[in-house]
């Protein structure tokens, strides 16, 4: 029953785009030839409905031979019914962006037209994502591996507690954006100045997280530590970090979502590529299909930056299961 509710969305999603004509007159539907195929937009469009599909009608098989009766399966089923409303909206665009164009145009195309930026775009996009994820994984890395430090310093040191803290409150609070007029200044390229903005959002949360969990660990374990004979660089790397490990996670996932959403900003602020360069280039046409198309891309790349991180996570703190809800 589960199976049902989780594809009949996009089932209905799909019958929508092939059966429902097409009342509106005025929207142009392109085609492109694409290994010796004839693609249109509403065919491409279906094929990405038919591939999700698959996907979930595959990955419940998946489930139903592993006989899984784990976090993952109650997850993916406890989502079903979201995904039938998913596929119901999409019928619902599709109908009201395309088929009987009720929606102001050009600024809500509907799917179809969505997928012809993909097509026709191919190559444009791929490069500007690949270069978002380059100065995301600079910027980012840097953040953290910064923030950590950071964390630590404050919270194991009193000196650089006094001295750091006051800077990190002060810092931290101040949007990236503005410190984007003395990046320009300082650093010699664009490419540089957009890795400090993103590293600076990304080190304050996760110095303020690692500083926390330093602080809160039970004074009780370095005791015990001290009457085995544990030095100082024992205790920070064998008792302070692991206990701050699920709040220094906290912070890395904060600092995911305020990286990202600088990224964007940046990208159009200046950048000579990136999903913010190529929606800012989008728009100065008009062409908004094409904004909604790296907005797309965007929220699969968000997603996909926290599955891997959560992936870490869990593969860190696995001495958690079972130990916490």
């Amino acid at each position: 029953m589960k199976i049902l509710w989780t594809i009949s969305g996009f089932v209905i999603a799909f019958l929508v785009n092939l059966f429902f004509p097409q009342v509106a007159e005025t929207v142009r539907i392109k085609e492109y030839v694409l290994g010796g195929f004839r693609v249109d937009d509403n065919l491409a469009y279906r094929l990405v409905l038919m591939a999700i599909i698959a996907y979930y009608v595959a990955y419940s098989i998946f489930l139903i031979l592993r006989k899984s009766n784990g976090n993952r399966a109650v997850k993916f089923y406890a989502g079903a019914k979201f995904r039938f409303a998913m596929g119901i909206a999409l019928a619902a665009w599709d109908v009201l962006g395309t088929k009987l164009l009720i929606l102001p145009q050009p600024f809500f195309p509907g799917p179809a037209i969505i997928m012809d930026a993909f097509i026709g775009d191919t190559e444009f996009i791929l490069r500007n994502t690949l270069y978002s994820l380059r100065l995301f994984a600079a910027g980012f890395s840097t953040g953290v591996l910064t923030g950590i430090v950071t964390g630590l310093l404050i919270g194991w040191y009193p000196k650089a507690r006094y001295w750091i803290l006051p800077v990190l409150n002060i810092c931290g609070v101040i949007p990236a954006v503005a410190w984007m007029p003395f990046a320009i200044t300082l650093f010699p390229t664009s490419f540089a100045a957009a890795t400090f903005l993103i590293a600076i959002c990304s080190w304050f949360p996760v110095a303020t997280m690692t500083a926390d969990g330093v602080q809160g660990t039970p004074k009780a374990l370095f005791e015990l530590s001290r009457t085995f004979g544990a030095g100082q660089l024992y205790q920070i790397f064998h008792i302070a970090i692991p206990h701050a490990m699920p709040q220094i996670f906290t912070g890395i996932m904060t600092a995911a979502a305020f990286g990202f959403t600088t990224l964007v900003m940046a990208e159009m602020m200046g950048q000579p590529g990136g999903l913010g360069y190529y929606i800012n280039t989008s728009k100065v046409w008009s062409a908004y299909y094409k904004v909604f198309a790296a907005i797309v891309v965007m929220a699969v790349l968000f997603s996909a930056i926290l599955k891997v991180v959560g992936s870490v996570q869990r593969y860190v703190l696995r001495w958690q299961k079972g130990v916490v809800r």
